[in-house]
C-alpha cells in the first residue's frame, strides 16, 4: 500500500463529478487534500472533469453494489492511501406517486442513495478506526426532513442517511471518526434544471431567500466538516435550504 502524507489527507467523494459532488471534490482539492471521484454512468462528464478539475483520481464504479464498493475502495488505497474522508454523495431521482411507482422505481432509488452509504462506509470504517481518524459526511436532501410529493422512495433514502449517520456518530465518536449530514435544499444542478420552469418558479416561491442553492455553497460546508476544524462536531444535520425548511 501507498504511504500516506499525513499532512494531506485522502477524500473520496462518490458521485463526485457532476453537480454537488463536482463542486464538492473541488472544494476539497482547493483545501489541500488529495480527492478521488467516482461515478457510474456519465463517461463524458467525468473524462471533461478530470481534464478542467486537476484532480486525476477519477474511477468508475456502482456505489450501490457492495462488492463493487470493496474492489473499489482496495484499488483507491492501494494507488492513493488509506482514505480519511469519506463523502456520500451519489443519488439518483425516480419519481412517481406510490400508487404508481414500480417497484424497479424504489429499488433503484434505495440502491443508489442509501444503500451505498452502507457498502461505502463499510469498507472504510474499520481503517478509520484503526487509525483513530476520519471523517464521513452523507447528503441528505430537504425532502428527507420533510416529505415531497411524488417522492416517497427518494424521500425515505434521505431520511434513512439521517437516522444512520446519527447512529454511525455514536458508534464512532470515541474512534475520532466524525460522521455528519448535510441536508441541501433545491440547488442549481443538472437535476433540477431539468424540472419544468413552471415548477422551478414555483419553487423558487417557497424559498425566503428568493433563489436557488449553488453548488459551491453546499461545498463549502462540506469542506468545514471534513476539515481539522469541525473536530468537536459529530452526529450533527445541516441544513443548507435558504430558510424553506426550518428544523
Amino acid at each position: 500500500m501507498m504511504m500516506q502524507d499525513k499532512n494531506q489527507r485522502v477524500a473520496l467523494v462518490t458521485g463526485g463529478t457532476r453537480g454537488i459532488g463536482e463542486a464538492v471534490s473541488r472544494a476539497l482539492l482547493q483545501a489541500g487534500m488529495t480527492v478521488i471521484a467516482t461515478y457510474h454512468s456519465n463517461d463524458h462528464a467525468a473524462q471533461a472533469f478530470a481534464r478542467t478539475s486537476g484532480i486525476t483520481g477519477v474511477y468508475k464504479w456502482d456505489v450501490g453494489d457492495f462488492d463493487a464498493c470493496a474492489k473499489g475502495v482496495k484499488t483507491v488505497e492501494e494507488h492513493h492511501g488509506p482514505i480519511d474522508i469519506l463523502v456520500n454523495n451519489a443519488g439518483i431521482t425516480a419519481d412517481a406517486t406510490l400508487h404508481k411507482m414500480q417497484q424497479e422505481q424504489w429499488s433503484a432509488v434505495i440502491h443508489t442513495n442509501l444503500n451505498s452509504c452502507f457498502n461505502m462506509c463499510r469498507n472504510v470504517i474499520e481503517g478509520m478506526r484503526d487509525r483513530r481518524y476520519g471523517r464521513i459526511v452523507n447528503i441528505s436532501s430537504i425532502n428527507g426532513q420533510k416529505g415531497q410529493f411524488g417522492q416517497t422512495n427518494y424521500a425515505a433514502a434521505k431520511a434513512g442517511i439521517l437516522g444512520f449517520t446519527k447512529a454511525l456518530a455514536l458508534e464512532t465518536a470515541h474512534c475520532g471518526v466524525k460522521v455528519h449530514a448535510v441536508a441541501p435544499g433545491y440547488t442549481e444542478t443538472d437535476m433540477v434544471s431539468a424540472v419544468p420552469e413552471k415548477v422551478r418558479a414555483q419553487i423558487i416561491e417557497q424559498i425566503p431567500v428568493g433563489r436557488l442553492g449553488h453548488p459551491d455553497e453546499i461545498a463549502r460546508a462540506v469542506r468545514f466538516l471534513a476539515s481539522e476544524d469541525a473536530g468537536f462536531v459529530t452526529g450533527a444535520t445541516f441544513s443548507l435550504n435558504g430558510g424553506q425548511y426550518m428544523a
